[in-house]
């Protein structure tokens, strides 16, 4: 590749770490991996399986772009992202309450939580990547792939570092109110940044 070619899958790169930098990318992981007591394996493969849903949908939006139009494709995808953060805030106040149900009743099945993040963050497209994907496109499906590659490489690293980094220190704490109220202060957090993100639109 010629330096300038480099020049979209490099900042597709950065668009894609930056974002992620936004609460919504990492806190709602860190809350259930602390509350759930994942391990810090668990907690990371969540985190790469749900940045793979978020930015296929969003190459999806992307490619559909070229046959549909960029404009139509920019209006699914922020639909999409609008309704992120209602669905986000719906699923903290859900998870919330379940905390605060008698423990003798709280279990859950194995994936329930990693399957409903990886349904949310599925439903909640990134649009920068459509216009990064259309104009890749005049190098062919070889530009493209690239662009689409380093975005994904670029939102789940930085997801990824940013997940287990807030992972560990919340293990940290250890107190009689965490271990016994942890699943409700995970869904309280969760509901707390989706109303965040819903009201400084980010």
């Amino acid at each position: 590749m010629t330096s300038f070619a480099w020049t979209l899958p490099l900042a597709a790169a950065t668009i894609g770490a930056l974002h992620t930098l936004a609460p919504d990318h990492w806190m709602p992981f860190a809350a259930l991996a602390r509350a759930r007591g994942w391990t810090p394996a668990r907690a990371l493969r969540t985190t790469v399986l749900c940045g793979l849903g978020h930015v296929t949908v969003s190459a999806i939006l992307g490619i559909a772009a070229l046959t549909v139009g960029l404009g139509v494709a920019e209006v699914i995808g922020g639909r999409l992202a609008a309704l992120a953060p209602i669905l986000l805030m719906i699923f903290g106040t859900a998870y919330m309450l379940w905390g605060l149900r008698p423990h003798r009743h709280r279990h859950e099945k194995h994936g329930t939580t990693e399957g409903a993040l990886f349904l949310l963050f599925s439903s909640d497209p990134c649009v920068a990547l459509i216009p990064l994907i259309i104009a890749a496109s005049g190098g062919g499906w070889t530009a493209i792939a690239s662009v689409i590659l380093a975005y994904e490489i670029g939102t789940i690293a930085s997801m990824s570092i940013l997940v287990t980094t807030a992972h560990a220190g919340a293990r940290i704490l250890r107190t009689p109110f965490l271990d016994r109220f942890g699943d409700a202060v995970a869904g309280a957090l969760i509901l707390t940044v989706g109303a965040t993100v819903q009201f400084l639109g980010i």
